[in-house]
């Protein structure tokens, strides 16, 4: 629905790549050359015993992967995107997996293992079993030539082909071991002390004690060492300690750290993190990304990827080389795979888990708007490359917007959707369709109205088909028709205007000049009544937009800068101040719907250089929210600047998973949080959207959390694909380059 917050009412009463300008008609814009980046995404591994604790992840250069358990040596099996695997018991080569293997690691990227009798491995044709003379030794780091310091509770041993070449006796327990080749020493920590031995001098030495230290590791340039507030940096060659902690991090309570390819990541109890060159995070947290967010261990794996062991289970962090082309296709036939119902762009809900395959494609009060934004996407495609099947996609999809006129018995209405008797899951907004089989959905909001008119517009516009064509123009008159006979009201079966389908004087102008419907509904009827006009020549569209335009004020209405939006005064109607309390981000999507006819089909230069005003006013509120949509949306003015590095951000860090999971940030130190405000912006800077709820272009960005639990799993056909193949089409993004 378009107003989610005022239904209750109801109820109750980077840098990128900007390389060169391209002529756009007569109007430079910037283009982005479409070269590939890294997209990343996870590939999840449960336990098929869940009783199983699980303890360290290493992977080999031939990029097999084992874990330490309490179960003995663990391997994965199967496993691809949003297909979890399951990681099971490793029988691969019994002589190790039969050992009583108390600590795994690799050297010189390879596995080695330590028992109760040896440090040992299977590469070097096995030539490597060092014994130490420890009956619980689990914990090592190989050093220089093949020696191992090795820690039995608090006894240490440095040993090389048998041979002890000293030991001693550790103050508290050893929690790890890591090894600095950059100085040739071996870091030791403990619960609340860390030291370091030195092999050439035989010298056991502490140089940081009195924390409560949970991880560390060296870079070869420092030693990092985590607490349960955050972590300290100790520069080498020094062994000064850090005394500053840092701790403006998303998680604080720090479990492991690790370097991985020149990148510091951050295990912690709220998941993990990988430190930017610019210092900020990106974040990895939630069943997005890992099985739990209780991190145990993180490990460099086979294909660039990273091994984040959780204590539910692993995930594998794909980075995968890739073009936003490359992503269209892979979102392309995700769409067509699982999101397609009888032609509608549709939402598979009542998932378990976020196992798309319990659930099931359902209807949505916004099937219109949905599928028409899918729809321009994919004339906007077919414009651009001439595809037959963007060709297919657009019949099939316009088939279905054309029936939503056809099964309901009011000349000119829209339903919202329809479905096969005895499979709604509402009852209210339902009516019988003549055909016995058959129900359509009334209460047709204005949403779904601005919807119909962008795509039908696009279409009769760019699919140079001439049955194609007819149709959306077709479809534009019968609709606007409606509109225009019937005083600008949606009419509904009962005779009375829908709810939100209402752009008549006497109710837009009855609201005061700061509440946003009133400069909202007359900015979409206007472009509606021109986009009518240009593709019928039907006089009456343009006698009624230039009489509610003169007579009544939409014009000055539409220009209203965006800044004198807000709440109404408190001596105004009860209406008024319930559709004003707070910015609504659904009007946002429907003014960028609206701003394609208003501006492409204006009746005049003047009106169009005025209308260009309007969309860049409004334009300049939404640059803090990074909106992929509305940043492309605004190229079609032709002005120079409108954010296309923080459009193509917005593509390139959407997730490929679409999957509605539960999602938290308010937790997190490492952003800078705002207090509440009109439009609310809850923090300084928007977070990735991979970081973020899926959500679609009426939601607000700045929603820190959401709480999905993976029921549901989105369509990237409004979210994503509209956006890249409008920018396509407006050659603002180039085609996909040779690698």
């Amino acid at each position: 629905m378009r107003k989610r917050i005022r239904l209750a009412f109801v109820v109750c009463s980077l840098a990128l790549t900007i390389s060169c300008t391209l002529r756009n008609g007569d109007l430079s814009v910037q283009h982005y050359r479409d070269k590939p980046f890294m997209q990343d995404y996870s590939i999840k591994y449960l336990p098929a015993d869940t009783t199983v604790q699980l303890y360290r992840v290493v992977a080999d250069r031939n990029g097999y992967i084992q874990i330490l358990s309490s179960r003995g040596l663990l391997r994965l099996r199967g496993g691809q995107f949003l297909s979890p695997g399951e990681i099971v018991g490793d029988i691969h080569y019994r002589p190790t997996s039969d050992r009583k293997i108390a600590g795994i690691g690799t050297y010189r990227d390879q596995m080695v293992y330590a028992d109760d009798k040896a440090i040992l491995s299977n590469a070097w044709a096995g030539k490597l079993c060092s014994r130490h003379q420890m009956t619980s030794a689990g914990i090592f780091a190989g050093g220089a030539d093949f020696t191992f310091l090795v820690a039995d509770g608090k006894r240490l041993v440095l040993i090389k082909d048998s041979e002890l070449l000293w030991e001693g006796e550790f103050e508290g327990d050893v929690r790890d071991i890591k090894y600095d080749a950059s100085g040739n020493r071996f870091w030791i920590l403990g619960i609340e002390t860390i030291s370091v031995f030195d092999p050439a001098g035989k010298k056991l030495t502490s140089v940081m004690t009195g924390g409560s230290y949970t991880c560390m590791e060296t870079t070869g340039v420092k030693l990092l060492t985590g607490t349960h507030d955050g972590f300290y940096e100790t520069a080498f060659p020094g062994s000064n300690p850090g005394t500053e902690v840092k701790n403006r991090l998303p998680c604080n309570d720090i479990t492991v750290i690790s370097e991985i390819n020149g990148n510091i990541w951050f295990g912690t109890t709220a998941g993990a993190f990988k430190l930017r060159n610019d210092g900020k995070f990106d974040y990895y947290s939630s069943l997005r990304w890992l099985p739990s967010d209780n991190v145990v261990d993180i490990a460099g794996g086979p294909e660039n990827s990273v091994l984040i062991l959780t204590d539910k289970g692993l995930a594998k962090i794909m980075f995968k080389e890739m073009t936003l082309y490359e992503k269209a296709m892979f979102f392309e036939k995700q769409v067509r795979e699982r999101h397609i119902r009888h032609g509608f762009n549709a939402t598979v809900t009542g998932m378990e888990e976020g196992d798309v395959t319990t659930g099931r494609l359902a209807d949505s009060d916004n099937d219109g708007l949905w599928t028409s934004m899918y729809l321009a996407g994919e004339a906007f495609r077919y414009a651009v490359t001439k595809e037959e099947e963007a060709l297919l996609n657009v019949r099939e999809s316009l088939e279905a917007m054309e029936r939503l006129y056809s099964i309901n018995p009011v000349p000119g209405f829209p339903a919202r959707s329809f479905e096969r008797r005895g499979y709604k899951y509402d009852d209210k907004p339902w009516r019988r369709a003549e055909d016995p089989e058959w129900d359509w959905k009334s209460t047709t909001s204005s949403d779904e109205a601005i919807g119909h008119i962008f795509a039908f517009g696009v279409i009769a516009e760019l699919v140079n088909i001439p049955d194609v064509r007819e149709k959306a123009v077709m479809l534009i008159d019968t609709l606007m028709s409606h509109v225009v006979k019937n005083s600008f009201y949606l009419i509904d079966w009962n005779g009375e205007p829908t709810l939100w389908g209402k752009w008549n004087p006497d109710y837009v102008n009855a609201f005061p000049v700061m509440v946003g419907d009133r400069k909202l509904n007359s900015s979409n009827i206007t472009g509606m009544l021109q986009t009518a006009f240009h593709f019928t020549g039907k006089q009456k569209y343009r006698d009624a937009a230039f009489y509610l335009m003169n007579e009544h004020g939409y014009l000055e209405n539409l220009m209203r800068p965006i800044k004198e939006i807000g709440p109404a005064p408190e001596n105004a109607d009860a209406w008024s101040r319930m559709l004003s309390e707070e910015w609504n981000h659904s009007d946002d999507e429907m003014y960028y719907c609206g701003y394609w006819g208003l501006y492409r089909y204006a009746f005049n230069d003047t009106l169009k250089a005025k209308y260009r005003d309007a969309i860049i006013d409004h334009w300049e509120i939404e640059r803090p929210e990074k909106e992929g949509l509305w940043n492309i949306m605004t190229a079609l003015t032709g002005v120079e600047e409108f954010d296309l590095d923080e459009a193509i951000w917005y593509l390139r860090e959407y997730p490929l998973d679409l999957t509605d999971w539960t999602i938290n940030n308010s937790h997190r130190k490492d952003i800078e949080m705002l207090g509440p405000g009109f439009r609310g912006q809850t923090t300084k800077e928007v977070l990735p959207p991979d970081e973020l709820p899926v959500v679609r272009h009426n939601a607000n960005r700045f929603d820190l959390d959401g709480r999905g639990d993976g029921r549901s799993e989105y369509s990237a056909g409004d979210i994503w694909l509209l956006p890249y193949w409008m920018g396509r089409y407006l050659k603002v993004i180039g085609g996909p380059e040779n690698r």
